[in-house]
């Protein structure tokens, strides 16, 4: 059997597609508030966005370089594109259909509702023309398209109008088009004062709304035979040549600057937009039909993740929770603790304040004198980074490797990196060609009489994001622990300095042993099973797309292992199939809470090794990241993260599973919501 053959395989891009049709089913669910359901349609119309900029714009370049390699399920890349297509257009229908269907109308019953420029009176007409005067005229610049003023270059996901105009204006020319490009600092929902807003408690008029009824204001004596809403998505991929550059920084502002213009690789309109019209905007921007998606209603959702936020209704949205600091933390403090025993933190129902103390605390102590700290994505209002600057101030040597190529936040990283380079903190770039994914905390201090140097270490599944902290579930190790602390040691020795391949004695990492470690683990279990005793995994993952662990898996299933999977997103191994797969269970669970931990169990005879990570298993995790794994060792910490993963196992009201052919069903929609695995951790974990 060759279990390397591609009718083993599921796409890598259509199975990103599937995890976005299970987003937007959560609008659907009428256990969740009917604001929160409205924001995973934001969610799904964000996520699409950036499946064109990253994965279809690859497969575009793939195909203009000529690489015919197929897919892992066989597929070559014009299949798999048509194939994007089909489904994407589908999706992108059902998205609107819920929107219009079946939310604006439940909206509308909590009296909430959007006013189409048809349903506005007299009052509420002055109100919005009195607005677009003094708030939207202003800031917004229309173009005329003449031989003087080619087709502009258009911003990537930006809001524009294509106005169809006749007549001759001051200079006596005779214009058709127009482009009006609408700045970001304009909000996408404008809500009507009270004293004009009418029947209901919020009424809101969508800015397309506003610029269609009005444009011709900025075209007087022109007559506008038509205004229509469009965007462009274009390729968001940087493609730098790391070798041959010697200030990774100013290589990334320059190839930032051009982001914005990329290829283009789908163009959205509003339903009602003229073939004409649609027809001049593909030939402009060099897009076939196939790339042209209509929408009904606004082109931009996800700019309208604002309305929960407008609307104070906290009946319409999740109960609110307070991340628990555990009791004996509180009262004792981090440091303390970690002296004494291990500590296991889960969030977001956990506090990550714990792992913030850790860094600001050492800022102060006379006792701490270095701080090592990895800083792939943190927010540009991060506490662990001021508390590293206030480390340095207080003359304590901080090192930060800081990761510039976190995709989307490399502006801010170079931000970041200049910041705390002010301070007089040591920063790193990493290693060329490898991207820094690790996350970990490492403070020196000195103890006792003996004046003893002792490390404290903090390892975390999920980025230094206290906003992420609490809408991710992730899992945060601190530790005293001397051969954790000492392997942690030797990864920031490796990143900052050169030298050999260091032997760590409790951590797995990449790019050097996780994968070879992991490959090691899956043939036990499968060595085990054939040797007739039990065994057994569970591996939770974000991705799971390395052919070669795959094939472990499946040589693990045919040999009897018996496999739960929990992916969240993009899963190309097909679970199921006969006399391969038989042992596995692939489940998706989709909630309140971003499923972001990687956690990875292995029964070993009885010895139960039980580890979290950083890594998903993606090749570019295994062979093209800095990335790692590490052991959960104390016995009760153990034991309760194997309940929460047992928790998920038990969970049938959020999880999907994966069936042979990539489709995902919903376990058993009719059970109440007392089985949905976040909400049990919530009411366990959280106040």
């Amino acid at each position: 059997m060759n279990l390397s053959d591609s009718q083993y395989y599921l796409n890598r891009e259509l199975s990103l597609l599937a995890f976005n049709w299970r987003v937007l089913q959560q609008a659907l669910d009428p256990s969740i508030p009917l604001l929160e359901r409205i924001r995973f349609i934001f969610i799904c119309s964000s996520n699409l966005d950036e499946f064109f900029e990253v994965r279809v714009a690859g497969l575009r370049h793939d195909l203009a370089r000529g690489d015919t390699k197929p897919s892992l399920n066989g597929a070559s890349t014009e299949e798999v594109l048509r194939e994007i297509t089909e489904r994407a257009h589908k999706l992108v229908d059902e998205q609107y259909r819920i929107f219009n269907q079946e939310l604006l109308p439940k909206l509308a019953e909590e009296s909430i509702q959007f006013l189409p420029s048809n349903e506005w009176n007299d009052e509420q007409y002055k109100w919005l023309k009195k607005y677009f005067k003094h708030q939207v005229m202003p800031v917004i610049s229309p173009i005329s398209l003449d031989l003087a003023h080619p087709f502009p270059r258009l911003v990537n996901k930006s809001l524009h109008f294509l106005l169809h105009l006749h007549g001759n204006d001051a200079f006596g020319r005779d214009l058709e088009y127009a482009v009006l490009h609408m700045p970001r600092s304009l909000p996408r929902i404008v809500e009507l004062p009270e004293k004009v807003g009418g029947t209901k408690e919020h009424n809101f008029v969508y800015l397309s709304s506003i610029i269609s009824e009005f444009a011709e204001d900025l075209f007087p004596g022109m007559d506008i035979h038509g205004c229509y809403q469009f965007r462009l998505t274009r390729d968001s991929d940087l493609l730098l040549e790391e070798n041959t550059i010697e200030d990774l920084a100013s290589a990334l502002k320059r190839e930032l600057q051009s982001r914005n213009f990329g290829a283009a690789v789908r163009l959205e309109v509003s339903e009602s937009c003229p073939n004409k019209i649609t027809n001049f905007l593909l030939q402009k921007c060099n897009l076939t039909s196939d790339e042209l998606y209509r929408v009904n209603g606004p082109v931009n959702l996800n700019r309208l993740m604002s309305l929960p936020e407008l609307v104070d209704r906290p009946d319409l949205k999740f109960v609110g929770f307070t991340p628990k600091v555990p009791s004996d933390i509180a009262r004792r403090g981090v440091y303390e603790i970690m002296a004494e025993r291990d500590i296991l933190l889960h969030h977001p129902y956990q506090s990550f304040q714990p792992v913030i103390d850790l860094v600001r605390q050492a800022a102060s102590d006379p006792a701490v004198l270095a701080i090592k700290q990895t800083l792939y994505r943190t927010g540009s209002q991060s506490a662990i980074v001021e508390a590293l600057i206030d480390a340095s101030h207080a003359g304590k040597e901080v090192t930060a490797v800081v990761e510039l190529r976190a995709r989307f936040d490399e502006a801010d990283n170079i931000e970041l990196a200049q910041k705390l380079q002010e301070a007089g903190v040591l920063v790193v770039y990493g290693v060329v060609g490898y991207k820094t994914h690790a996350k970990m905390s490492l403070v020196v201090r000195r103890e006792g009489k003996s004046k003893k140097l002792t490390r404290y270490v903090h390892l975390g599944t999920g980025n230094y994001h206290a906003g992420n902290a609490r809408l991710y579930t992730d899992y945060s190790l601190l530790t005293s622990d001397p051969q954790i602390c000492e392997d942690v040691h030797k990864v920031f020795q490796q990143l900052t300095g050169m030298g050999k391949v260091y032997e760590l004695n409790q951590l797995w990492h990449a790019p050097f042993t996780l994968h070879k470690n992991l490959l090691a683990a899956v043939d036990r279990e499968t060595q085990h099973a054939l040797a007739g005793k039990k065994g057994r995994m569970i591996i939770k993952l974000n991705s799971l797309t390395d052919q070669s662990l795959i094939e472990a898996l499946y040589r693990a299933s045919i040999a009897g292992v018996d496999i739960d999977l929990i992916v969240r997103g993009v899963c190309c191994l097909s679970p199921g199939i006969k006399g391969v797969s038989e042992n596995i269970r692939v489940r998706s669970i989709i909630g309140r809470f971003l499923e972001h931990s990687r956690v990875y169990y292995f029964y070993n005879n009885g010895e139960e090794n039980l580890y979290a990570a950083s890594a998903d298993w993606m090749e570019r995790n295994l062979y093209h990241r800095v990335e790692t794994c590490f052991p959960i060792l104390q016995a009760d910490l153990k034991q309760r993260m194997m309940d929460e993963l047992n928790l998920m196992l038990a969970d049938k009201r959020q999880s999907w599973m994966l069936q042979t052919g990539g489709d995902y069903r919903l376990f058993d929609s009719n059970c109440s919501a007392e089985t949905k695995v976040q909400q049990v951790l919530l009411e366990k974990l959280a106040h």
